[in-house]
């Protein structure tokens, strides 16, 4: 498959990204609406990943600063029909790279518990014990830029 990829700002469109957060966290995993639209998303910056041939989004991540050289990846999600395709892992290279570009020294994220071992495979140090965020079992997990 062939596949493009948007930074918003730039040349993307927000609602591409929403309509992924909406597939995944709403419609798979049952998040509350008004806390996956938690407000943060001007503030940020988005990565959108869209099947070239049929113009799907298919994937996305967001990141933001915390101004002391943290990044946050956060919203980072893969549509079913795209899982396994290397996705996630070219979205976190993408987030990543624009934490750099930001002048961040490390990335902070809240890891779902079942996606531990992608991002242990991505760097990450799981930094926490186990709490619940939006009725899901998480970690934060860090890693030096």
């Amino acid at each position: 498959m062939t596949y493009e990829v948007t930074r918003i700002p730039g040349d993307g469109v927000l609602e591409n990204a929403f309509e992924i957060r909406r597939a995944v966290f709403v419609d798979e995993q049952d998040v509350d609406e008004d806390i996956e639209y938690d407000g943060r998303d001007e503030e940020s910056i988005h990565f959108v990943i869209t099947d070239a041939e049929t113009d799907t989004p298919a994937g996305t991540a967001r990141l933001r600063t915390t101004g002391d050289g943290t990044g946050k990846p956060e919203r980072v999600a893969v549509r079913e029909p795209y899982r396994g395709e290397g996705l996630g892992r070219r979205l976190m290279g993408l987030i990543e790279s624009e934490a750099r570009n930001q002048n961040c020294q490390r990335t902070l994220l809240h890891a779902q518990t079942h996606v531990i071992e992608f991002y242990r495979d991505l760097g990450y140090e799981v930094t926490s014990d186990e709490f619940e965020e939006a009725g899901i079992s998480h970690v934060e997990m860090e890693k030096q830029l």
